[in-house]
């Protein structure tokens, strides 16, 4: 079966030969990634006539590098990822991987709705130069999702993975939280490196943090709209949409919080709440990248059926930044 899928693979261009021999000989896993740090979910910059445009995504990193960022992931979200081909997702990754240093973990969204679908892609990630795999809940026949599908689904993708994976919940988008019993399952896996959780639900973060500190098991809080309740549970850092935009308060709310210094990180937290809020669950990925735009990086414009914020809405986003002093 995996031949069957290197063959189509390879025909459709989206994975190398290499990919198709660690498809049939899965690596033995390596140390463990050091996942500690505030991670931005790139945003994928279109031209006007909806192409992916390479250039200015390169420009955005350029200007990233001057933040102290753990890394980035790729094809979140955030990236608009569900509305890019295979050979764009495997593109994208490739181009970031060239334009970023070897010191920067990148972390690479493979997830697709099938278990199959998932390794190869998981696969095409790790030869395109992701140092890890984020990999969503699969949620088409979300009914069917039950603890057991979800422990065997990412059981598989693990045992196939040459690099680490990352589970990511995030039921805003999928309609389905990754189950509990099925995190605790999962995390004893030696291929499994950790968890992005962005549900919000911090005692569930919490008992997730408790439950698994005897193993080798990273926790990284989905949104910065709570951060510094995440840093106060034990989770390790963040991959937060907010960083594309406000990147350099996020990273120092980071350094407060391991500094013990509550009080700042409390009040940095405050004003990062409603200007989260507006770029995620309030107008999503247009506001985000409205926001990239009046910060200087290449926000753009989003793939249809995504549509531009209205003019009210526009303003809103305005509000939201200039009442917490960011404008």
């Amino acid at each position: 079966a995996f031949e069957g899928l290197c063959w189509f693979s390879l025909r459709k261009g989206t994975l190398g030969l290499a990919a198709c021999r660690w498809l049939r000989t899965p690596a033995t896993p390596g140390t463990r990634l050091d996942l500690r740090g505030i991670f931005p979910p790139l945003t994928t910059p279109f031209t006007a006539q909806g192409e992916v445009d390479y250039s200015r995504l390169e420009e955005n990193l350029h200007r990233y590098a001057t933040a102290p960022f753990r890394g980035f992931v790729v094809q979140g979200s955030s990236g608009e990822y569900a509305y890019l081909t295979p050979q764009e997702r495997l593109a994208v990754v490739s181009r970031v991987r060239q334009a970023v240093p070897r010191d920067k973990l990148l972390l690479a969204g493979s997830g697709c709705e099938s278990t199959q679908g998932t390794i190869a892609m998981t696969v095409g990630m790790a030869e395109a130069g992701a140092d890890a795999a984020l990999v969503v809940t699969p949620c088409y026949y979300r009914g069917a999702m039950t603890s057991a599908a979800l422990i065997h689904h990412y059981s598989q993708v693990a045992d196939a993975s040459p690099i680490p994976v990352v589970l990511y919940s995030v039921p805003a988008n999928t309609g389905l939280e990754l189950p509990l019993e099925a995190v605790l399952t999962l995390s004893q896996h030696p291929n499994i490196a950790g968890l992005k959780d962005s549900g919000g639900d911090i005692t569930r973060l919490g008992l997730i943090v408790h439950k698994t500190r005897t193993e080798e098991f990273q926790v990284l809080v989905g949104s910065a709209g709570f951060l510094l309740a995440g840093y106060a549970i034990g989770a390790c850092g963040g991959v937060c949409a907010l960083a594309n935009v406000l990147g350099a308060p996020l990273c120092q709310l980071e350094r407060l919080c391991q500094e013990g210094r509550w009080q700042e990180a409390q009040a940095l937290q405050f004003r990062l709440i409603e200007p989260n809020a507006a770029v995620t669950r309030k107008f999503g990925i247009p506001a985000l990248k409205q926001a990239m735009e009046w910060f200087g990086y290449h926000g753009g414009p989003c793939r249809a059926p995504l549509r531009p914020l209205s003019e009210a809405q526009l303003e809103e986003l305005r509000r939201d930044f200039s009442i917490n002093g960011w404008l």
